[in-house]
């Protein structure tokens, strides 16, 4: 976790948006599930981003 980035942690947090928009139809559960998880990434993405500053 130290290794890696917050760019990392941004560009996962997409993915996991992007995934959650083209699975919304099919199934709700994991629609929700990577909403969560795209929030997760996007708030350690941020924490990282505010460890490293200073």
């Amino acid at each position: 976790m130290k290794n890696i980035s917050a760019l990392t942690f941004y560009f996962a947090s997409v993915i996991a948006f992007v995934l959650a928009n083209v699975l919304k139809d099919n199934n709700l559960s994991v629609y929700y599930a990577l909403l969560v998880v795209g929030i997760i990434l996007f708030f350690l993405g941020v924490l990282k981003r505010i460890k490293t500053n200073r």
